[in-house]
């Protein structure tokens, strides 16, 4: 039971820095490719980002989504980001986000970042 317990601390020791290390990375890749449009705090072009986490589609304050993302239901989490930053009108039908991120690390790095800011 020790050995476990001391394989599960040291699993989760050496996952913590790559997360903040990834997270780190995701600020970088938001600052240059995502800040055109989205803001952390303040809705723009597209709605604002610093709560998306956990957060339901479509349902920021003040912000005119599409009938498609307010219909679309589904709780933003690190899978559905990836998904969506990957085809965004794949993964929504309907959706009008034209941007799309190609790059699966950059992916994972702007949602661990996006996950990081979750109070």
């Amino acid at each position: 039971m020790h050995k476990l317990v001391l394989a599960a601390s040291l699993a989760a020791a050496l996952a913590a820095p790559a997360s903040a290390q990834g997270a780190a990375k995701g600020k970088t890749v938001f600052e240059s490719r995502c800040i055109a449009c989205h803001s952390l705090a303040a809705n723009r072009v597209g709605p604002a980002l610093g709560t998306v986490f956990g957060r339901t589609a479509g349902t920021n304050p003040g912000f005119n989504y599409s009938p498609a993302l307010k219909a679309a239901g589904h709780v933003w989490d690190a899978e559905k980001l990836e998904k969506w930053l990957t085809n965004p009108q794949a993964f929504v039908a309907g959706a009008v986000m034209p941007f799309r991120l190609g790059d699966a690390d950059e992916r994972k790095n702007v949602a661990a970042y996006l996950a990081s800011l979750k109070k």
